[in-house]
């Protein structure tokens, strides 16, 4: 009996024993199988793409960008689709004939920085050299491009910021193409500073050239306000299609311009353009433009008797029955150009730690409209030899993109402590490209025979002097909406004065072409178009903020 159970016993320890490994076998199965589905070396994975897909500028916070093979599209810095006739950026008027008409350049120079046309008063800055300015993009090699799940077939919209806007790259055709996508409210400052750009679902940056039969908007008989430089039709041009393009952003109908509705917009208040003459071509076209709506020529003029010329000067003109003023006043650097004893001579210096003297005729603005870039390509400013000063201090070399950044964020200093953003609304306009061929300015460069709009921008390359004013902007308290203009400009090569920014006597007395600044009317008039554009989208978003729409 002993011996039976003890064997029993023995039986059940066994039972027991068989048991547990076996269900302990199964549940390490079971683990085993539910660890090689979570798979964690995927997470490293994707984490790591997650990284490479951003664009980072200068340590601001990344925007996602994708990549989408696409043959008809072509985003540029003003993000210009090509969803026109044979992927043109413009569309082809019905009566236009020859295909060389429409035949963009097969080589357009490396540009890096506007050239530059010499003014009267000019004299102080010797031997200017140029490197030009180009529209979108930076390369692709400088964008690092996720791995995303979306299918080529998924619509990506820009939706970047109005504070900011984004570059993105220019291809050929047959390449792949990369869009800026949206901004994640979470990766940027939630500080109200940075606002949405899609202004009622609109990207203004993006879209085509249409050839308009009912353009201009002003004619030069309409309007004295045009100097000789920018003066096309006047000088002897007789081509007009240059006059008749219209910018067709492509998510939206873009408002024409409508000159009451900007008069009303500011009456009572003072418009002021500050900046070199890039931002004069802008004001004298903003003049034209309003005159439209003038009933009395004689109840506009400018209060101090002053005529506009090329010459250095500071411009007020009082619109007499909306009891505003249309302003402009000349700042090539929006810092102060001074002079310093270098050796036993004085020489000129640039104090890039100083704002502009003429500072205190800005403050009190309603609407501020600011540019710099086109003097930052002169010879003395490129190479920054001697030229550069801080306090009492002259660099004795300062690298042109470290002495822009310094200037910026001086100008964006003087802004944060001046400028109250309950009255005063400011906006930067960035780069406008320049079109030299053959050479630079002063070394046969031309745009003569430009009578249409390229085809495409391929092989320029976006300037880094915009990338520099999106980043100090970025850091600044006080908003500041980016007025970009260069993408959608550098498809404009017809739209330069070349040999015709001067009167037919004096025109061959110099090979000087002026293929940096616009013929009015022409690409200005569209910058002021759009700036007309944010002005009524603020007016109505405050007019909803106002009823707690």
């Amino acid at each position: 009996m002993e011996r039976q159970r003890s064997f029993s016993f023995k039986s059940t320890r066994f039972l027991v024993f068989s048991f547990t490994v076996s269900f302990s076998f199964i549940f390490l199965v079971f683990f085993f199988t539910w660890v090689v589905k979570s798979n964690p070396s995927v997470h490293q994975a994707t984490h790591f793409q997650f990284n490479k897909s951003f664009v980072n500028l200068g340590g601001h916070k990344p925007v996602t960008v994708e990549s989408l093979s696409s043959s008809i599209s072509n985003d540029s810095a003003g993000t210009v689709k090509r969803s026109t006739v044979k992927d043109s950026p413009f569309v082809k008027p019905e009566n236009a004939s020859g295909s060389d008409k429409f035949s963009g350049l097969k080589e357009i120079q490396r540009q890096e920085s506007e050239s530059e046309v010499l003014e009267d008063g000019d004299s102080e800055l010797e031997d200017p050299e140029t490197d030009q300015e180009g529209a979108p993009g930076p390369s692709i090699e400088d964008i690092e491009v996720e791995s995303s799940e979306l299918t080529e077939k998924d619509e990506i919209r820009a939706n970047s910021v109005d504070k900011l806007e984004l570059p993105s790259s220019s291809e050929n055709e047959e390449a792949k193409k990369t869009r800026v996508t949206s901004v994640d409210k979470n990766e940027v400052p939630s500080n109200g500073k940075i606002e949405e750009k899609k202004i009622n679902s609109c990207d203004i940056t993006r879209g085509k050239w249409v050839y308009d039969e009912s353009y201009p908007l002003y004619t030069n008989g309409s309007c004295s306000f045009i100097d000789e430089g920018f003066n096309c039709d006047s000088n002897g041009r007789r081509d007009r299609h240059y006059m008749k393009w219209r910018w067709q952003p492509q998510d939206c109908d873009f408002p024409r311009f409508n000159a009451e509705k900007m008069l009303g917009l500011i009456r009572g208040k003072r418009l002021v353009f500050v900046g070199d003459s890039i931002n004069r071509n802008q004001w004298e076209s903003m003049l034209c433009m309003l005159m439209k709506a003038v009933r009395d020529p004689k109840k506009v003029y400018e209060t101090h008797g002053r005529r506009i010329t090329k010459e250095k000067g500071n411009y007020s003109f009082k619109f007499v029955d909306y009891k505003c003023t249309v302003e402009y006043y000349v700042s090539h650097f929006l810092v102060h150009e001074s002079k310093a004893r270098i050796g036993q001579k004085r020489k000129p210096t640039l104090r890039i730690d100083a704002i502009d003297h003429g500072s205190s005729r800005w403050r009190g603005a309603d609407i501020l409209v600011f540019n710099t870039a086109h003097w930052w390509s002169h010879y003395k400013t490129k190479a920054g030899i001697n030229y550069y000063q801080e306090g009492n201090q002259v660099h004795p070399r300062l690298d042109v993109s470290t002495a822009f950044r310094r200037a910026l964020m001086t100008w964006a200093s003087w802004v944060d402590r001046h400028i109250n953003p309950g009255k005063t609304q400011v906006f930067f306009r960035n780069s406008a490209p320049s079109h030299f061929r053959g050479g630079q300015w002063n070394s046969g460069g031309h745009c003569t025979e430009a009578a249409w709009p390229l085809n495409g921008t391929l092989g320029m390359n976006y300037p880094e002097k915009n990338k520099i004013v999106e980043e100090v902007i970025l850091q600044m308290k006080t908003p500041v909406t980016l007025l970009n203009v260069t993408g959608l400009s550098a498809y404009r090569i017809d739209g330069h004065p070349s040999i015709y920014g001067k009167k037919p006597r004096n025109r061959y007395s110099s090979n000087i072409q002026d293929c940096s600044h616009w013929c009015l009317p022409g690409v200005p008039d569209t910058w002021n178009e759009i700036l007309h554009f944010h002005l009524q989208s603020k007016q109505k978003h405050k007019s909803h903020s106002r009823f707690g729409l």
